[in-house]
């Protein structure tokens, strides 16, 4: 099904202007569609006045559809403001009417009103009042004061008729709310019928003459949008002025009861902040742990002991790395090159400054749960690359990094003398621990290649 910018484009002379009105009215005619109980199909002028295009279609979630069928994209040769009642294939009499969409004293459009024609029977309180407010809004699109004029609404795909629905007079008494409506108030503490109660004054009872933003600010000529709270209930409000003849007529206020998602909401933030704070003080007591055995190592005389604990303290800084970055996030994925190049940094300090470290290509967003263990084993390589690949005159660590589609390819690399011909990883402390995280905690796969010449490439690949 083509899309209304594709019909507007390609069939019709409307100018840009014209099709970002008629554009900011398929954006808000769902309420118009549910108001009047009807299916709502928006014609254009074809481009060489041969007849006319069905340019966006839409039907109401109140009541039955007689469009059985999609129409938008159907050309018609005839103007389709002459319509009549039509039959459908399964008996069905459609009740059709022509409402022309005027703006700046142009006709842009033609909405066509679908509704079954229903054997008469008295309305009710509810139907009535809203094809009395949707014969209202179909007038002001028919002088052009529908939409109204600003950015379309937030709330225009999250609020429907059926949420809640009051309507008020000129006074800004009420002369209708919906059962939803009524139990939102009621929710907010309000006791009693809506129905010709002053909806300014009852609000600002409700809500606190020291709101935020008073309420009576938000009735005015435009449309507004707040959110109000009292006694612990939160409601969305979406306020639209009515005209008729010119005049001012009321508002029509669609509104829902939110208390319970801004609850949910509320404990969401704080269930993440507890989970920050949690990471926030194990970093805390990892980094006392290094500080420990960093104090530890100074006072150790005897060299393999010194260098084991200094070891054990890098690893130790790795993981409370990890829980540093999680203290600081909003969810439980890290932004992994960060650490990467932090840990990068190490080489630094273990290579005595002769050795460089780079990283090529990005590691992303990663789970929580792979970026302690790939901390860890970066650490052992990137550590055991500047310890043991090179001479006094130094050399380059590379950490090369390919993400596709869920996995991870990387490659630490050096340029330094290669493996010795009698290599075995598991006689390494280092390359052991490396070889259980990958396999184990990673679910990975591990490879070693080396060279005289070009040095030594460890490639682990994983998934996410």
């Amino acid at each position: 099904m083509p899309s209304f910018e594709d019909i507007a484009d390609a069939q019709t002379a409307l100018t840009t202007a014209q099709i970002d009105r008629l554009q900011l009215l398929v954006t808000d005619w769902q309420i118009v569609a549910d108001l009047s109980f009807s299916d709502l199909v928006l014609w254009v002028d074809d481009a060489e006045d041969k007849g006319m295009w069905a340019a966006a279609q839409i039907r109401p979630t109140t009541g039955p559809t007689t469009l059985l069928e999609d129409v938008v994209g159907t050309f018609v040769p005839r103007d389709v403001s002459d319509v009549h009642d039509e039959k459908l294939g399964d008996g069905t009499r459609v009740r059709q009417a022509a409402v022309p969409v005027m703006w700046a004293g142009r006709r842009i459009g033609v909405i066509v009103q679908r509704r079954p024609a229903t054997n008469r029977r008295a309305a009710g309180a509810l139907e009535s009042a809203y094809r009395r407010t949707s014969e209202e809004l179909f007038e002001m699109i028919r002088r052009g004061e529908f939409p109204l004029p600003g950015v379309p609404s937030e709330l225009a795909d999250s609020l429907r008729v059926g949420d809640g629905f009051v309507r008020t007079d000129s006074s800004g008494k009420v002369s209708y709310a919906s059962p939803n409506a009524l139990s939102a108030y009621r929710r907010l503490g309000y006791v009693g019928d809506l129905q010709g109660a002053d909806l300014i004054e009852l609000s600002t009872e409700l809500i606190g003459a020291d709101a935020d933003r008073p309420f009576s600010t938000l009735f005015g000529a435009g449309e507004t949008e707040a959110e109000i709270e009292s006694g612990g209930a939160s409601m969305l409000l979406r306020i639209m002025p009515l005209r008729s003849g010119g005049q001012a007529t009321g508002s029509l206020i669609l509104l829902r009861d939110v208390t319970e998602l801004r609850l949910r909401e509320r404990e969401l933030v704080s269930k993440d902040a507890t989970i920050r704070e949690i990471h926030h003080r194990v970093k805390n007591n990892l980094q006392t742990v290094a500080a420990l055995l960093r104090l530890q190592s100074r006072r150790m005389e005897i060299p393999a002991a010194r260098e084991a604990l200094q070891e054990a303290e890098r690893r130790v800084g790795s993981i409370a790395l990890v829980h540093e970055t999680l203290s600081q996030s909003f969810d439980e994925s890290v932004e992994f090159d960060a650490i990467a190049d932090t840990l990068l940094r190490t080489v630094l300090d273990v290579g005595g400054g002769v050795v460089k470290a780079e990283r090529v290509g990005s590691f992303g967003l990663v789970p929580a749960e792979i970026a302690t263990p790939l901390a860890m084993t970066l650490t052992e390589l990137v550590q055991n690359a500047a310890e043991h690949a090179f001479g006094p005159e130094g050399g380059r660590v590379t950490l090369a990094v390919n993400r596709i589609r869920g996995r991870i390819r990387l490659r630490v690399s050096d340029d330094g003398r290669g493996l010795p011909d009698d290599f075995d990883p598991t006689l390494s402390l280092g390359l052991s621990i490396v070889s259980t995280l990958v396999r184990g905690e990673l679910k990975g796969e591990l490879d070693y290649e080396s060279s005289p010449a070009d040095g030594t490439t460890v490639t682990i690949a994983f998934g996410l």
